[in-house]
């Protein structure tokens, strides 16, 4: 008898044990895909991990259901990858794989009832509920229990169910549902009846009472004799200006034979090979400093002011490892980044060119994990956000980490908590890759790690073409509220300016890191504001729906019109958003275009690309935003960047939040005067003498490095020490004040100062749970590892105990 060991796609921490016959057993290879049954009813996907022929022992083991795959759809350094990532962020292996995999990878069980035979002679036996069902399946040879559901209108339907088992009326069946279907576009042509000019010429005549019928083969030879490409239905119908019905009447008579060709979903289609643009002197400087660094470190940090022209280095050293027929992975850690690097990269490289993230839909998805799997030519670079590290490369040259500061990297919810750009670095080790990092404004680790030579660093000082850096200055909001300069949230000097680069026509950016109208509704008789129900949180006020929304957990009700409190209309916001400043600035330039860019209005899947286009064509005047605005975007006519109010950056609880607001307010000021002329950058803040604000006025990033870390290595946070969060959650504030207490005292024990907490976050109830953290620091001589399995091992003694079953415990590694 042989076995196999799989990962299921569940949290659970072992591999589980199946029995395969011997030819199965010698078909499976480690990486392959099969259906098994776990539980009572349940059917999953799982990965098959090992094969081998000895008994195991402990329990009985079920056979697999069927094998899914021709050839094992994950490589054995995938796995290898995927097991650091679990044992590093403390998660289990089925989360990484859940995570990693598309979701039609993941076949789920649905439970399919069908009847047990036509007849039933005992109808007046059955109960109302059952009879509703037995009827609902004569008319439906199949129903899943969650139409089952909505057919009787409740929940829990296992009863019924199994009363219609007992009665012999229905059978139940788990079948496995395959979500892929590859998308197929639908060509027509000439059937080969009428290819020869006697029978056309005969045909077009009977034709002639048909005029509608004759229109479409006449476009359809004017087609053909211009291209002999195939020709598609849709294309078809458009040119000839006529109705699908037409089309199919001559499918029908046989005159045009209707064929399908499978498509991929993601295809470029326009001219490639443009020429690659030749270096200037500093990126050519930059460019052999690199390659020689490569030759002593595998990691390489690029510190290129914004606008220095990194992306054409990257383009350089992508040329060069296609060359050696190797594959490449681009990270950037935004959507909206991709979209506009794509059509910039497809110029060098057409077809060459993947895409890869959570937008693209999951066939789309299926088809670039498959075309890279294959090695096809389509795959060799991909661009993706954080997700694209799981695909199943077999020949990695180089891994470029666009914007390697950006907190986007992370991924916080749901497990694995993985931070993208560490664990591309663990990939290019594996692959023997060379990992290259670019940023204006690098962050505190990775700086901190090129000073001591664990990374390569190369500096690029000089934007490209030799354009000077944005002016930037500081705008005392304080003052100029005193002096009644402020009109709505926009002082003089701002007004003034934006007047003068739209006389210019230039364009403008402004920057507010708040999306919705106003934070904060309250009422000026009694002072009291709308909370939400199920979070520590006030309401966020959104003009355009009229509503006040929570951004934590999407609660939301009809704006107010009177006070919940006193019953007084005396309702007033406070604090602004993005949506404020849109509608301002509509009052104020009412002849210039504006348009906002934040979570609420690029919620499509090309809204990103859209809004970019827009920008690039000059459609838009001016531009408001939240940080989304700050990610590396190129825009060639932006003369003047507003930043709306600096001080809420600044003043937030988290020991980065110093270094987050440099890197922000750097990276906005970016985006100004990227091609001839110098741009502009206005901060408005109430505190223009803050030493961040101060070291962003004058680009000073060594000067706010030096700072910070000096602080960190006071406090001991990152990069001298590690840092492991632990997260308690629960309905009931007393039960988890308890066990986050417990659970910290446990750490303390031997982890003895190096433990603090627990603490209640900024937000300390979200979704009507209670919220503590512990945080573990973790000195560089102490071993992780063993700190890690001693935090494995008071948690599951924690688990053990009864009182504490139902508070969700989160481990967070690296909680950056």
């Amino acid at each position: 008898m042989y076995f196999i060991d799989v990962i299921l796609p569940i949290p659970l921490k072992q591999t589980f044990t199946y029995n395969v016959n011997k030819d199965e057993a010698a078909f499976l290879k480690q990486g392959m895909r099969v259906a098994v049954p776990f539980g009572k009813s349940k059917l999953y996907t799982g990965i098959v991990y090992a094969v081998y022929k000895d008994r195991p022992p402990a329990y009985e083991t079920k056979e697999i259901d069927q094998i899914l795959d021709e050839t094992p759809l994950i490589t054995a350094l995938q796995i290898q990858h995927w097991e650091w990532m679990a044992s590093y962020y403390m998660c289990t292996l089925g989360e990484v794989i859940r995570a990693a995999l598309p979701g039609a990878f993941l076949l789920e069980s649905e439970t399919i009832v069908s009847l047990a035979s036509e007849t039933y002679e005992h109808e007046s036996e059955l109960s109302n509920d059952e009879f509703l069902v037995f009827e609902a399946l004569q008319h439906q040879s199949s129903l899943h229990i969650n139409d089952i559901r909505s057919i009787l209108d409740r929940k829990n339907v296992v009863k019924v169910l199994q009363q219609l088992l007992q009665k012999a009326v229905i059978s139940v069946q788990e079948t496995l549902y395959e979500q892929y279907t590859p998308k197929l576009k639908r060509y027509v042509k000439l059937a080969v009846a009428y290819t020869s000019e006697e029978n056309l010429k005969e045909l077009l005549d009977t034709l002639s009472r048909a005029p509608k019928q004759r229109e479409v083969l006449m476009t359809l030879f004017m087609i053909t004799s211009q291209d002999k490409k195939p020709v598609e239905v849709k294309t078809l119908q458009k040119k000839s200006n006529t109705t699908p019905a037409v089309i199919k009447s001559l499918i029908e008579k046989g005159i045009l034979e209707e064929y399908f060709v499978q498509k991929d979903r993601v295809e470029y289609t326009g001219e490639s090979d443009a020429d690659i643009k030749k270096l200037n002197e500093a990126q050519e400087k930059a460019f052999s400093e690199i390659k020689t660094s490569f030759e002593k470190h595998q990691v390489t940090l690029l510190h290129g002011v914004t606008s220095s022209g990194k992306t054409e280095i990257y383009v350089r050293l992508i040329e060069e490892v296609l060359a050696s027929e190797r594959q490449v992975l681009y990270m950037l850690p935004e959507i909206a980044l991709t979209t506009q690097l794509i059509s910039r990269l497809q110029l060098y490289f057409g077809e060459q060119i993947s895409v890869y993230h959570s937008k693209y839909s999951v066939n789309e998805r299926v088809e670039v994990w498959n075309n890279v799997l294959e090695g096809k030519s389509k795959a060799r670079i991909v661009i993706g956000a954080r997700s694209s590290l799981f695909l199943p490369f077999h020949n990695l040259g180089l891994i470029i980490i666009d914007e390697e500061h950006e907190p986007s990297f992370k991924q916080y919810n749901p497990s694995p908590r993985y931070h993208a750009r560490d664990s591309a670095i663990v990939l290019g080790n594996l692959h023997k890759a060379k990992i290259l990092m670019g940023s204006a404004t690098p962050s505190l680790e990775s700086y901190h790690n090129a000073e001591q030579d664990k990374y390569g660093l190369v500096h690029l000082k000089k934007r490209f073409g030799n354009v000077l850096m944005p002016e930037i200055e500081l705008v005392d909001i304080k003052e100029k509220h005193r002096k009644k300069r402020m009109k709505g949230h926009f002082s003089d000097q701002l007004l003034e300016e934006m007047t003068e680069a739209l006389a210019n026509k230039e364009q403008i950016i402004l920057f507010q890191n708040r999306r919705g109208f106003s934070p904060v509704v309250e009422c000026t008789t009694c002072g009291i504001s709308p909370q939400c129900p199920n979070c520590d949180v006030s309401l966020t006020y959104h003009q355009y729906k009229k509503e006040l929304r929570c951004h934590y957990c999407g609660y939301h009700m009809a704006m107010l019109i009177s006070c919940m409190a006193c019953g007084s209309e005396t309702l007033d916001t406070k604090g602004f958003g993005t949506e404020q400043i849109e509608t301002e600035l509509k009052a104020l330039f009412p002849n210039h275009t504006t348009a906002r860019m934040d979570q609420d209005t690029t919620r499509g899947k090309h809204a990103y690309a859209k809004l970019i286009e827009r920008l690039d064509e000059q459609e838009i005047d001016i531009l408001v935003g939240t940080q989304m605005l700050a990610k590396g975007l190129d825009f060639r006519n932006i003369g003047l960047v507003g930043v709306m109010n600096a001080d809420n950056l600044l003043n937030f609880p988290d020991f980065r939040a110093h270094e987050r607001s440099f890197q922000l307010l750097l990276q906005v000021s970016g985006r100004a005067g990227r091609t001839q002329k110098r741009g502009k950058v206005l901060i408005q803040t109430y505190n223009p003498y803050h030493q961040i604000l101060q070291q962003v006025s004058v680009n000073d990033y060594e000067g706010m490095y030096k700072q910070q870390h000096e602080e960190r290595y006071q406090y001991k946070y990152p990069p001298f020490y590690r840092t492991i969060k632990i997260i308690f959650k629960d309905r009931n504030l007393q039960k988890m004040q308890n066990a986050s207490v417990w659970f910290g005292r446990a750490l303390e024990i031997k982890l003895k100062e190096n433990v603090l907490g627990p603490e209640p976050p900024p937000v300390a109830r979200v979704r009507n749970q209670y919220i503590s953290n512990v945080l573990v620091k973790i000195p560089k001589k102490q071993s992780l590892a063993k700190t890690k399995e001693y935090l494995n091992n008071v948690k599951r003694t924690f688990t053990s105990i009864k009182e504490f079953s139902t508070v969700k415990i989160t481990i967070d590694v690296d909680n950056y």
